[in-house]
């Protein structure tokens, strides 16, 4: 089979490709298509690997070493399958996280491989100062910080790494960045004859990335965080668009770029849901100070019966879901309450916040999982319209997302962030297990507000208590 033969076939592989791509992410736009358009996508990539091991050639000859590249695929599908099989909901993020990070290794990693084998007649007609080197520089540094930022994500929603909240990390931030952007300035202005001379200014150039990485994550803390791992995910789009350019990938290129500005448009709306710049993101200076008030108050609480007395009179009700539902497996049976409420006339409703639990669309995913209707679940900015009008607003694991401080306290550190208004309401029924603290690790004054009425213990376990208490009326 000639070689333009098998280019052909390849490149229209490609298209076709690229074209399950965009198909793919336009469904995941919505719950009832998401998981087609998931498949549809993964259909397109493994077609693409599949006739690039098959077609692809350099000058004249296949792919080598297919026995190692299918031993590394089989090897990697096997982890990745039951990584995903055995992961909870509530370490979703956490998955999320890593898969992610792993991306931003691999683009690296390209990187590191391809510099010291640049062509070195390149070199000598356009210098170091062409798109080839720079494609490959700009790989390797956003893929690094994309590595090892997501590895500091996963450590922090896992609980294993604590808040670094340092002022003046803002300016390291913007040193190491303007470093990082010097090294790519130098290595392209250097005369040399052969890339392999500038290795071990490419090792720095990693070695500050690295540390780059790091810091412009260990101060972002509480409901900052699924804005990041937003910003990470985008950033691994744009260091395999690199790998694309590298290897005149359609494919690669298509899907990095996808990638990338799906995940730059998500974080610019989260900014703006969250009242935040995208420069603060970058520099890694998201939240106030963590001088937060100290909240003193007399907590009030409720009782089963009293609570399902009060929800099953009421016209309506709106529920805020949160980390803690999920922690809970409370999903189906927070359903199971909605739809019991509904059969008596009670409009019920979910207020979700842009980042409500740990990750961009957790609580949609966690719910879609439990068959809610899509058309109940609403947008914070939209749903604090009507609260006023709400006879009972019930917190589900939530904390951070409904509390107060965020508009009152300056010193806060999530001041200045939207939230749900639940205060709001006509009454508030919070359930959580205790008075422990929120993700950001704030007081929240809702807790004892005069409206509120805390509802104590495993979230699954009250609401199932409170269907059979409702069921009874």
């Amino acid at each position: 089979m000639s070689q333009t033969y098998t280019s052909g076939i390849l490149e229209i592989t490609y298209i076709i490709s690229s074209v399950t791509f965009i198909f793919g992410l336009k469904m995941l736009s919505h719950p009832d298509t998401a998981r087609r358009g998931n498949i549809v996508a993964a259909t397109g990539m493994a077609l693409a690997i599949l006739a690039t091991l098959l077609f692809h050639q350099k000058d004249g000859k296949p792919i080598g070493n297919i026995g190692w590249i299918l031993s590394a695929m089989a090897l990697g599908t096997v982890i990745g399958w039951i990584i995903a099989r055995r992961v909870k909901m509530t370490a979703m993020p956490q998955l999320v996280s890593f898969f992610n990070g792993m991306g931003g290794a691999a683009a690296a990693l390209i990187s590191m491989m391809e510099f010291p084998h640049i062509d070195p007649e390149l070199i000598a007609r356009s210098g170091m100062a062409n798109g080839y080197v720079l494609a490959i520089l700009l790989g390797l540094m956003i893929g690094t910080i994309s590595w090892a930022g997501s590895m500091i994500a996963f450590g922090k929603l896992d609980g294993r790494i604590k808040d670094l909240r340092i002022k003046e990390l803002r300016y390291v931030n913007i040193f190491l960045l303007i470093v990082l952007l010097g090294f790519i300035v130098f290595i392209m202005t250097r005369r040399v004859s052969t890339s392999t001379e500038l290795m071990p200014f490419l090792y720095i150039m990693f070695g500050v990335a690295v540390i780059y990485g790091v810091l412009f994550v260990m101060p972002i803390g509480g409901a900052d965080m699924p804005v990041v791992i937003s910003l990470l995910n985008s950033f691994t789009g744009v260091a395999a668009a690199m790998g694309g350019f590298l290897y005149n990938n359609q494919v690669m290129l298509t899907g990095g770029i996808l990638v990338g500005s799906a995940g730059t448009i998500l974080t610019v709306l989260m900014c703006r849901a969250m009242n935040r710049s995208l420069f603060n993101v970058i520099a890694g200076v998201f939240g106030g100070s963590a001088g937060a008030s100290v909240t003193t108050g007399v907590v009030k609480e409720i009782n089963l019966a009293d609570a399902a007395i009060l929800l099953n009179y009421s016209r309506k009700v709106v529920i805020v879901p949160g980390y803690g539902l999920a922690v809970a497996q409370a999903q189906h049976i927070c359903h199971e309450l909605d739809k019991l409420l509904e059969e008596r006339g009670v409009e019920v409703k979910y207020a979700i916040h842009p980042v409500a639990g740990r990750m961009p669309g957790h609580m949609n995913v966690l719910l879609a999982e439990a068959d809610v209707p899509y058309d109940k679940l609403i947008e914070s900015d939209e749903i604090n319209q009507d609260l006023p009008n709400t006879d009972v607003l019930v917190v589900v694991g939530a904390n951070d997302v409904v509390n107060p401080a965020a508009e009152d306290d300056p010193s806060s550190p999530i001041y200045g962030m939207p939230i749900v208004r639940a205060r709001e309401a006509k009454n508030i029924i919070v359930m959580k297990r205790g008075m422990g603290k929120g993700y950001a690790a704030i007081e929240n004054p809702l807790f004892y507000h005069d409206k509120t009425r805390m509802l104590f213990g495993d979230a699954k376990k009250t609401l199932q208590s409170l269907v059979e208490e409702i069921k009874n009326l």
